[in-house]
């Protein structure tokens, strides 16, 4: 199936749900390869159905369509049509260019590493959203909060950590608290993790292999037992708020990992208190950082990380519970976009 795409002149249409009120939303997204995810786990997938539902109009770009030419972001955009068939869930038109500023939103959705092309890539949709488009995740937030290091900007919150390239450090910090979590801190879905206690013969190994034998920032974190049983939770904010229900990912027995990817197993359950509390402690100041969709790990009541770049849960928790998590987002975009809106015309340079 083939789409046209006109450079500032794509096809709007009428789209409700938000907060009551109607607007047109020109809607891009930037992502791995759609033919490669997986349908019924995909986060980002849910977005661009809830998207498509309201009659906003979506286009397709990976990492490899965008450019920066004297100054003005740019992108090979193909119009996208998504549907709920995990046999045939989109259709792309044919590659057109535009220039990235021209659309309403872009939503940035390329999963880590966090690596060079990555920074680069924010480069470009920073100047994207200087020249009119909501970019979320705001691109300079996903460059400055990584997500393990930017624990350490909320300590109330954590549990006894260190970052270094010092593996002298490192095994210090392991006699201190007996038994601690080691990983890289560009890496996702459980990759790399280790787990040592004091006596393990592999310690001095695993913090060479971390730190490229001290070449290399790596951190370590105490243990926190609680995983076992309670697993690693992924609490979502949107806009600052909590869900009123969290995804609890509970290890296999032989396996220290919470990650799904890893293969644990995911509960979903109300959000407790303590869960409450770190959410009303983090998500302020990111959602004031233009952060309006972000994940935090939680652990025994502990944050062990700040999901910023592509977080999920949303499929898992909206099969479990009724809610309309996708919705939600959009909202919050309706809500930014209308206040920009209000505010006055869009840069278009």
């Amino acid at each position: 199936m083939a789409f046209g795409i006109i450079p500032g002149n794509l096809p709007r249409e009428c789209a409700g749900g938000i907060r009551g009120s109607y607007m047109s939303v020109r809607l891009g997204v930037v992502m791995d390869p759609i033919d490669a995810i997986k349908y019924a786990k995909d986060s980002t997938l849910a977005m661009l159905l809830a998207a498509q539902t309201r009659g906003w109009s979506l286009v397709y770009l990976e990492q490899r369509d965008l450019s920066l030419r004297d100054g003005v972001a740019w992108g090979r955009a193909r119009a996208l049509s998504v549907k709920a068939d995990p046999e045939h869930w989109f259709e792309l038109g044919e590659p057109q260019p535009m220039r990235l500023g021209e659309l309403d939103c872009i939503l940035m959705r390329k999963d880590p590493p966090f690596d060079t092309e990555y920074i680069y890539t924010t480069y470009i949709l920073e100047k994207a959203e200087q020249q009119g488009a909501l970019v979320v995740n705001r691109p300079r937030g996903l460059r400055d909060m990584n997500e393990k290091v930017y624990t350490a900007w909320f300590p109330q919150c954590c549990a006894p950590t260190l970052i270094t390239r010092d593996m002298d450090d490192m095994a210090a910090f392991l006699q201190k608290h007996d038994k601690i979590v080691c990983k890289p801190l560009h890496g996702m879905g459980g990759r790399s993790i280790f787990v040592l206690e004091r006596q393990d013969k592999n310690m001095a190994v695993v913090f060479e292999t971390l730190t490229d034998y001290g070449q290399r920032f790596a951190i370590v974190q105490q243990y926190l037992p609680q995983i076992v049983e309670g697993g690693d939770t992924r609490v979502l904010l949107i806009d600052g708020e909590p869900l009123p229900y969290v995804l609890s990912r509970i290890p296999l027995p032989h396996d220290n990992r919470g990650n799904l990817a890893a293969g644990a197993r995911a509960v979903v359950r109300p959000i407790e208190e303590r869960e409450r509390w770190l959410a009303g402690q983090i998500g302020p100041a990111l959602a004031a950082q233009g952060m309006l969709f972000v994940g935090l790990d939680v652990i025994g009541g502990f944050v062990t990380e700040i999901n910023v770049t592509s977080p999920t849960g949303i499929r898992e928790i909206e099969k479990e519970f009724r809610i309309d998590i996708a919705g939600r987002l959009l909202d919050a975009i309706g809500q930014r976009l209308a206040s920009a809106r209000d505010a006055g015309p869009r840069a278009t340079s």
